[in-house]
């Protein structure tokens, strides 16, 4: 993988760039949709590509891990022929759903030890299996294992944590050095960035990780609980020490406000279930707002669901119709929503790049966002 800085907004933060891996390019900044489990949930693949204009998707390491299985992926060539897509593919190690498993998971030196949700069974991460895992699932881009620390951890905690983190990610670039790609193509790993809310634990873990990045770093641990002041704290705290060179990826954010204030901040990389979990439950982001399209405002409104969308769908279905469609439990509305929702994430980046190379980001932005956090 490549990556490379192509401009820089002259007020902020925001630079363009792009990635290169050996299915493709990305242009940054970007949005990722999430494919859990090998798939966008509720969304064609042709549509991921042609109307929502989704140029790397996700995949995490728990999940296909546990199931469809190692054995099947590596018989099925990996994850992009598993799945049938030809353009890149991140996957996260799978240690962000390993913590969430609170009761059911024990962490040691040696690794992290869980149980599946789906049967009970008892697993171990290590960072050396971990490593062989992402291997045989075969992403563009992998994943470092780290403790993900919890957004209100005290200082102590976060500093046993982090400790932990470094110790895993040196283990992790040694068996990534010592073993190959299996289908052909390159591979890359990002170490991720952890500390919790402490600037100087940041600031040491973004020392101790670009020692063994390559391209691109994340930044893990936020938007886990701390305020969002303290996220964007910690993203203007890590700018200046993480090189330009490099690509950032803020892990798991969030919002198309968060995004836009991230960016703005020195981010290149973006990936969130939010635009198809909230779009499951009825909600849409648009320029003008948030809405709920299970209220009663949009019964007998039969404008299109968003003139200003880029998707199909925008321009297809009324508001009326897909308010209808959720009222009634039928399926056809989440995909239509989670359709819109992720068009429009990839819009919001696509307009980012714009402003940036247009050289007015920053004020386009606090204009956004003001926009984009109203309730219609």
């Amino acid at each position: 993988m490549i990556f490379q800085v192509l401009g820089k907004d002259p007020s902020s933060a925001a630079r363009l760039g792009m990635i290169t891996t050996d299915h493709g390019q990305i242009r940054t900044p970007i949005f990722m949709p999430v494919g859990t489990v090998g798939s966008v949930k509720g969304v064609y693949h042709r549509d991921l590509k042609e109307d929502i204009g989704a140029e790397i998707i996700l995949g995490n390491t728990y999940h296909l891990y546990l199931r469809p299985g190692l054995d099947i992926l590596k018989e099925a060539g990996g994850l992009h022929k598993f799945e049938n897509w030809d353009r890149p593919i991140l996957t996260d190690s799978g240690g962000f759903q390993v913590f969430s498993l609170t009761g059911i998971r024990k962490l040691t030196e040696e690794g992290c030890t869980f149980r599946s949700h789906i049967d009970g069974s008892k697993h171990i991460f290590t960072p050396e299996n971990n490593v062989d895992t992402q291997r045989i699932i075969g992403a563009d881009i992998m994943m470092a294992l780290d403790e993900c620390c919890p957004g209100d951890a005290d200082k102590r905690y976060a500093r046993k944590s982090l400790d932990l983190t470094k110790r895993w990610l040196e283990r992790f670039a040694k068996r990534f050095s010592e073993s190959e790609p299996l289908y052909g193509y390159s591979q890359t790993f990002f170490p991720i960035i952890q500390g919790c809310v402490y600037p100087d634990l940041r600031v040491e873990a973004a020392e101790h990780a670009l020692e063994y990045a390559d391209a691109g770093v994340s930044i893990g641990g936020l938007a886990v609980g701390e305020p969002t002041e303290k996220m964007y704290e910690m993203l203007e705290v890590l700018n200046p020490v993480i090189p330009q060179d490099k690509a950032r990826y803020l892990m798991g954010v969030g919002t198309p406000a968060n995004i836009l204030e991230a960016i703005s901040r020195g981010v290149d990389m973006f990936d969130c279930v939010m635009p198809t979990r909230n779009g499951r439950n009825g909600m849409l982001f648009t320029w003008d707002g948030v809405m709920n399209m299970r209220n009663a405002k949009w019964e007998n409104d039969f404008s299109e669901l968003d003139p200003r969308g880029t998707s199909f769908v925008d321009h297809t279905y009324t508001k009326a119709y897909l308010r209808h469609l959720f009222i009634a439990g039928e399926m056809f509305a989440a995909m239509i929503a989670s359709e819109h929702n992720l068009a429009f994430y990839l819009d919001v980046v696509r307009q980012a790049r714009a402003h940036i190379e247009a050289g007015d980001f920053a004020a386009w932005k606090d204009a956004a966002v003001k926009k984009l956090t109203a309730r219609l």
